[in-house]
């Protein structure tokens, strides 16, 4: 026999003894493994080596585990592993009841699962399917983490984090750590740990939402700002879930410089269109001093002021629905150096109103009362509205079986008219009941020519006129209580075509595999019977402004590309869509009284000059080749002086969702001739761009956006917004410079503007009121 073949016999029957004792199950045990067994009592055991232990959902591993059978007790020693379920925990040392499956773990850290709720039907509906990626995990450590409830846990000198992953960016430490999963944590004098530094200590308990749901009550993360205006600011919010369909935001504003501030939102959202939203917000700014560069100081005034803005739509018993808004500041002054959006700061108007609106059979009901004051100055303003409007209207049904259709329309309103200035006010408002019927016959016979005529008669009551002595050539007319009536008939015409089309089958073409163009003529005739009091009506609107004895035409030409696209799912019939319109029209009066009410071109009012029988030739373009650009522009040529009155352009271009661009023009012209277009200094001319590029992930994104005004060669605002987001936190901030010059009741010439906010896992931040931040994701 060869000499190592002892040996080797030897090293056979040592790893034939070494085989795993998986003897008889334990009670309560589905199944147990260790290298070795020990019984030391009746009901005490020693399992020692890789030792694994399954209780229905429970699992245990460790190098070394003592069991108690009779007290359901076990401690396991030396790489112990504790699993339930998703959750799991790592440890030293571990004991535990295996019965309740409670227990206290030395040199502990474990991951639990928070797993969103399973959405509810409502009543008739489907609940639908749980998001996969939607469970948030909870990272906890401790010298001791003792397992007091399925999902609580009492931690001893530790913390825990959102933050999953082999370094955690952030944890949460302190003495005691109640962590409580799908409900709140309790952290006593909690310390906020960033990169293993120190960031913020908080000498007082700590309550962190560490919930299934995806809103939970408590208080969200500052944001730290600071302005040439106000100074430096910090921004503090407490969010309330009040339940699945609504919530609450309040927030408190601290300014170094002016004082502070109280903002409040109210959101609710019961499905479909049934939701609205309510944002409140007062400042109480104290005195303050401003340096002006030359080495004075001005002084200005502590004063308080309010914003309110919101609106909701609510459906109503009784086939009726209900919508309301408001957007109202108390101070103008603040209304313009507060805010960071450019259109809420150079808003001069305040308005808050409702409606409600219903259908009963055949006729439709509208209530409406809206109340809009515009400022001139600080203190001159305009107020507009009606309280209230009501408006009953028969639908159009054919009328006796002939080809003819009739409708009515009857409506009574209270017209809010009020000028402000230097301290008096002055009420030009009156009532009006207005009926008008009207009889319609449409000629539809040929698809490329209709003809649409129409029919209305107008009794129109007013509660108060002019004064027939004050209406004349170079006097002010004065307003009287002396009601008036006035009827008139309208005959109005509209036809289009004959409509001329043409089609192209590209097959080959890479962009679209058909193209269709289409032009259609359009005319419109329209005469209106005398009215021989005229002059006595009361101009509040535009139907009080429409001319009698007088004739109108208004006649344009419509042109339309249609591209049919490939469609990108297999199998589908392509798409048809319109990707250029170009349309030109004008409008003759046989009166030119009319010419300075036709709401059809803007610039008729802005002209105020002498009347002509031509209307300015308006020109409308429209391009969308693609679903990711939308070009549009508008422009009045004056027909009498051969020159451009107004042009407006605006346009956007989105790729996915990564990148989103939009740019406004807008331009007067100067016509020495025409009266509102003389003076360049009164003429505008402004453009506006704005630019939101981010990751396809969300990682790192950014916003800059400016208006600048070409006449003035003054930048009005310019701003850029950045953030990054990392696996479990993020850092947004953004800058803003905005000028002020032209407004005499600010302090600085203009106004810079820095603000910054964090993100962590879990917990939510806030854009302030002022709407800082509001592009940062």
């Amino acid at each position: 026999m060869p000499r190592f073949l002892p040996p080797l016999l030897c090293g056979f029957a040592l790893l034939v003894g070494a085989v795993p004792a998986r003897a008889q199950a334990l009670p309560g045990y589905q199944n147990t493994f260790s290298w070795s067994r020990e019984r030391i009592g009746e009901n005490h055991l020693r399992l020692v080596g890789g030792v694994e232990l399954e209780q229905t959902d429970t699992k245990i591993f460790a190098d070394e585990v003592e069991l108690f059978l009779d007290e359901n007790r076990a401690i396991a020693t030396g790489n112990v592993l504790f699993t339930q379920g998703a959750n799991r925990i790592a440890a030293d040392r571990a004991d535990f009841n295996t019965a309740t499956r409670l227990g206290t773990f030395y040199n502990a850290r474990g991951i639990a699962n928070v797993q969103p709720p399973r959405q509810q039907p409502r009543a008739g509906g489907v609940a639908p399917p749980p998001i996969v990626g939607q469970d948030n995990d909870v990272y906890f450590f401790g010298e001791t983490v003792e397992k007091i409830g399925p999902k609580k846990y009492k931690i001893i000198n530790g913390g825990f984090s959102t933050c999953v992953q082999p370094t955690p960016r952030w944890s949460l430490t302190a003495g005691t750590v109640i962590l409580n999963i799908d409900h709140y944590t309790v952290l006593k004098e909690p310390t906020l740990m960033v990169k293993g530094v120190p960031l913020l200590y908080l000498p007082f308990p700590v309550y962190y939402p560490t919930k299934k749901e995806d809103r939970a009550t408590g208080f969200l993360i500052p944001t730290y700002g600071i302005t040439t205006l106000r100074g430096q600011q910090l921004h503090n919010a407490f969010f309330w879930a009040i339940d699945r369909s609504q919530d609450a935001t309040i927030e408190h504003e601290f300014y170094s410089k002016v004082g502070q501030g109280l903002a409040g939102e109210y959101r609710y959202n019961y499905g479909g269109i049934d939701a609205g939203n309510l944002q409140a917000h007062f400042l109480d700014q104290h005195e303050a001093t401003y340096d002006q560069g030359d080495g004075t100081t001005k002084p200005v005034p502590g004063s308080r002021s309010f914003d309110l803005r919101g609106g909701l739509n609510q459906l109503l018993p009784g086939n009726l629905r209900a919508r309301a808004n408001v957007s109202y500041f108390s101070s103008i002054v603040t209304n313009q150096t507060y805010n960071t959006n450019v259109n809420d700061a150079s808003r001069n108007n305040r308005t808050y109103g409702g409606n409600v609106v219903g259908a009963f059979g055949g006729y439709g009901l509208n209530a409406t009362f809206d109340r809009t004051e515009y400022f001139y100055t600080t203190t001159d303003s305009a107020l507009t509205g009606s309280a209230p409007r009501v408006s009953l209207t028969r639908n159009e049904r054919p009328l006796f079986g002939t080809p003819l259709y009739f409708s009515a329309t009857g409506e009574f309103v209270d017209i809010l008219r009020q000028t402000n200035s230097s301290g008096t006010s002055v009420d030009t408002g009156l009532t009006r009941l207005d009926f008008t019927p009207t009889i319609r016959f449409p000629f539809k016979k040929w698809q490329w020519f209709t003809v649409n005529s129409s029919l209305s008669w107008r009794d129109t009551y007013y509660t108060k006129s002019y004064d027939p002595a004050t209406v004349g050539p170079g006097q002010t007319p004065v307003e009287i209580d002396e009601h008036l009536s006035r009827r008139f008939f309208t005959v109005q015409t509209q036809i289009t075509g004959p409509v001329f089309n043409r089609i192209w089958d590209t097959p080959d073409n890479g962009y679209a595999e058909k193209f269709k163009h289409t032009i259609e003529p359009t005319l419109t005739v329209q005469r209106t019977s005398s009215i021989d009091n005229y002059s006595f009506i009361v101009p509040l609107e535009g139907t009080d402004s429409i001319v009698g004895g007088a004739s109108q035409y208004t006649y344009g030409l419509g042109n339309h590309l249609y591209a049919k696209r490939r469609s990108t799912i297999p199998g589908s019939p392509g798409l048809s869509r319109e990707i250029v319109s170009v349309d030109v029209s004008q409008s003759y009066y046989s009166d030119q009284r009319s010419s300075l009410v036709d709401q059809q071109y803007a610039s008729s009012f802005t002209a105020g000059g002498a009347p002509s029988n031509f209307s300015p030739i308006a020109l409308s373009v429209r391009a969308m080749p693609s679903t990711d650009v939308n070009t549009t522009m508008r422009a009045e040529f004056d027909a009498r002086y051969h020159s451009l009155r107004t042009i407006s352009a605006y346009a956007t271009y989105s790729w996915t969702n990564r990148v989103q661009t939009t740019a406004t023009w807008s331009k007067q012209f100067l016509i020495p001739e025409l009266s509102g277009f003389n003076v360049p200094a009164n003429l505008s001319d402004s453009v506006g761009v704005s630019t939101n590029v981010r990751t396809m992930d969300n990682r790192f994104g950014g916003l800059y956006s400016f208006n600048y005004d070409l006449a003035h060669k003054t930048m009005v605002q310019e701003q850029i917004t950045g953030f990054y987001n990392a696996q479990c936190c993020g850092i947004a901030f953004q800058y803003q410079s905005y000028n002020f010059s032209g407004l005499s009741s600010v302090p600085i010439p203009s106004d810079h503007r820095f603000f910054m906010s964090f993100t962590l896992a879990g917990l939510g931040n806030f854009s302030p009121f002022n709407g800082a931040l509001g592009g940062a994701r």
